[in-house]
């Protein structure tokens, strides 16, 4: 039986996720400074979305971040808690410690659109999660952007093959 999660929890994770995703891009540029600036300005954006995740959560009214989010038949919330609990990524790991096995950019840059695609399918159901007023739109930007670094990191990967 899955647990329900409210909003609060979700942009918790969103919040974690983004974290996550700003540390590995630092540490991948510092390892591989062949493509350190694309990878520093994936950081900021990362940090970017950081910012709107944290604005989202501190607007939520205080049902908003109690109560569970309105999922009639229960699917976004199995598939949040599928990701939560580290089925398919998970948010708690070092990111860091994925960089040890990489040895050359074009590991780290398909490791990276792995990941990118990870937070998509992520954002994806939260975006069911969320209701609209508390910012459904913005969540949808978000994958959007999300999308464009998966495009960035493909290019930057082309170029080095």
């Amino acid at each position: 039986m899955s647990m329900p999660f409210n909003a609060d929890e979700v942009f918790e994770m969103a919040e974690q996720i983004e974290r996550n995703g700003g540390k590995f891009y630092r540490a991948a540029a510092k390892k591989f400074p062949e493509v350190g600036k694309l990878l520093l300005d994936l950081a900021a954006m990362e940090d970017e979305h950081l910012k709107t995740f944290s604005n989202m959560r501190a607007e939520l009214s205080g049902t908003e971040v109690e109560e569970p989010v309105f999922d009639p038949d229960g699917q976004a919330q199995m598939y949040l808690r599928v990701m939560a609990d580290g089925h398919v990524f998970d948010v708690k790991a070092d990111p860091v410690e994925k960089l040890a096995n990489r040895d050359t950019p074009e590991e780290v840059l398909k490791m990276a659109i792995g990941l990118e695609r990870d937070s998509i399918a992520f954002y994806v159901g939260l975006k069911q999660a969320v209701p609209g007023k508390a910012g459904k739109d913005k969540v949808e930007d978000i994958i959007k952007q999300e999308m464009g670094h998966i495009v960035i990191l493909n290019q930057k990967l082309q170029d080095l093959v």
